[in-house]
C-alpha cells in the first residue's frame, strides 16, 4: 500500500503549479531538458526509420495514423514509466539495475560495431504481414500495436538514460516528450548528422556508458554536479569533431596518393 501511495504521491506533483513555474525559472533545468532531447535524437534516429519501415506497407493515410497512434502509445507510456521510474529509481537496487541495463546497453554497441567492420549493412525489412498480430488484429490494428510495442521497447533506453542525467520530475516529463516528438519529427536531420559525423553516434554510446557510471555512483551517495555533467559533455562532442575532421583528413590523403 506504501508503494502504491508513493506512487500516486509522484504523479500528483506532476499537476504541482508551484513547482512548475519555479522549475521552468531554473537555466540549468533548461540545460537538462536540452541534453535529454539531444541524446533522445542521437539515440532513437535510426529507431523511427525502423518505424517508418514497419508501416510501409499501409496506404499513405492509414501509414499516418498508425504512426500517430504509435505516438500517443508512447507519450502514455513514457507518462506512465516516469511517474513510476521516479518513486522506484530511490531504491538502490533499482539504480544497480538500470546503470548495468546502460553500461550493457554501450558495450553491446561497441562489440556489435567491431562485428560489423568490414561487413555490408543489411536492408530493413518491413512487418511481417502474416504475424500474429496482424491476425489477430486485421492489417491496419496489428501494425498500430507492432508500433506501440516497438515505441515502448526504444522507450526503455531513454527513459532509463534520462534517470541517469536528472530525477527532476518536470525535467524528465518535459525532456522525455519533446525528445519523443522530435524523434518522430526531426528524425532525418538526426540521420543526417551522424551520416556526415558518423562518430557522434559512438559519442552518444559514450555518453550512455557516462550516465550509467554516474548512477552507479549515486548508490553510495556520490553525485556528480550538473555543471560537470554539461562540461563532460561539451568535450565529449569537442573531441568527436576533432577526431572526424582528422579522420576526414586522413580519407582525403589517402584519396590523393
Amino acid at each position: 500500500m506504501s508503494i502504491l501511495q508513493g506512487i500516486l504521491d509522484t504523479y500528483a506533483m506532476f499537476f504541482d503549479w508551484d513547482m512548475w513555474v519555479e522549475a521552468l525559472s531554473d537555466p540549468v533545468s533548461w540545460g537538462l531538458i536540452g541534453t535529454l532531447i539531444i541524446m533522445e535524437g542521437l539515440l532513437s534516429a535510426d529507431n523511427a526509420l525502423v518505424l517508418a519501415v514497419m508501416v510501409k506497407h499501409l496506404p499513405e493515410k492509414q501509414r499516418k495514423k498508425a504512426l500517430f497512434y504509435g505516438l500517443l502509445g508512447a507519450y502514455i507510456f513514457r507518462f506512465l514509466a516516469i511517474g513510476v521510474g521516479v518513486y522506484l529509481i530511490e531504491f538502490w537496487w533499482v539504480k544497480i539495475l538500470g546503470a548495468g541495463y546502460l553500461a550493457w546497453l554501450a558495450i553491446k554497441y561497441f562489440m556489435d560495431k567491431r562485428k560489423e567492420s568490414g561487413s555490408a549493412e543489411e536492408e530493413l525489412e518491413g512487418i511481417n504481414k502474416s504475424g500474429l498480430l496482424i491476425r489477430l488484429f486485421g492489417n491496419f490494428w496489428g501494425t498500430v500495436a507492432a508500433v506501440e510495442l516497438m515505441d515502448i521497447a526504444f522507450s526503455i533506453d531513454s527513459v532509463l538514460a534520462a534517470f541517469g542525467i536528472s530525477q527532476e520530475i518536470w525535467v524528465l516529463l518535459l525532456g522525455g516528450m519533446l525528445g519523443v516528438l522530435m524523434m518522430r519529427g526531426v528524425a532525418g536531420i538526426f540521420l543526417k548528422l551522424i551520416d556526415r559525423v558518423p562518430e557522434i553516434e559512438t559519442t552518444a554510446y559514450v555518453l550512455i556508458l557516462i550516465i550509467s557510471v554516474k548512477m552507479l555512483l549515486g548508490v553510495v551517495d556520490i553525485h556528480i554536479d550538473h555543471i560537470y555533467f554539461f562540461i563532460i559533455l561539451l568535450i565529449a562532442f569537442a573531441v568527436t569533431f576533432v577526431i572526424h575532421f582528422r579522420n576526414k583528413k586522413k580519407q582525403s590523403e589517402a584519396q590523393n596518393l
